[in-house]
């Protein structure tokens, strides 16, 4: 049966409603204590948040508070970052543990959300974005045709991820360092779309092509 367009409309009534409600959550948040705990998020990820290659620290500045929220909660409950190969969640995970609570942690989630991001440096070669933008077709459901992420899916921007990092975590995925625990919704959900990256230059190519949609 088709649904008539009174229930479209409700549908998306009930939508908008929704996202003013998280609108508002995000909102309630006490920024000042996300400014204040975000202290110890800075000598990694910089004042900013546009992170620091040589520490392993992704630009995270403007990230979706909520995507932010679980994983932050991912590494503070062992769900990323524990495991023995993943040495630069093995990094992140005490950090994660400073954060007392779930109000801490959506505290400095909102507040990282509020930072400016900006368009990292290439550091990696021998990408080709025309190729990259076939693989890229399994990445669209969650990541966007313009990469900038869907919050409804916790499937964050990559418009302004570091290629350094991307390219790091296809592999983790790949491997099964990230994404493998039962309890990680959204990496397990990755992991499939990552093996379909045969190998490191068709990972190059897909994130030379996101960075390509980044500079549109």
């Amino acid at each position: 049966m088709i649904p008539s367009y009174s229930s479209f409309r409700s549908a998306a009534a009930a939508c908008a409603i929704s996202l003013i409600l998280l609108g508002s959550s995000v909102s309630a948040q006490d920024l000042d204590n996300g400014k204040k705990m975000y202290q110890i998020c800075m000598a990694c990820h910089g004042a900013e948040g546009h992170g620091n290659q040589v520490l392993n620290a992704p630009q995270i500045a403007g990230l979706d508070a909520v995507y932010l929220e679980t994983q932050l909660k991912h590494f503070k409950e062992g769900i990323r970052g524990a495991h023995p190969d993943d040495h630069a969640g093995l990094q992140m995970r005490p950090m994660s543990m400073t954060l007392k609570d779930e109000e801490t942690i959506k505290d400095v989630a909102a507040y990282v959300a509020t930072l400016e991001p900006k368009m990292p440096e290439a550091t990696l070669e021998g990408g080709d974005a025309s190729k990259g933008q076939a693989a890229y077709a399994v990445c669209l459901a969650c990541h966007g045709p313009d990469a900038g992420g869907n919050a409804a899916l916790k499937s964050p921007s990559l418009r302004h991820q570091n290629d350094w990092y991307m390219l790091a975590q296809l592999k983790k995925f790949k491997s099964g360092v990230r994404g493998a625990n039962p309890k990680d919704v959204g990496g397990m959900q990755m992991r499939p779309m990552s093996m379909t990256l045969v190998d490191e230059q068709a990972m190059k190519d897909v994130i030379a092509h996101i960075r390509s949609l980044a500079e549109k």
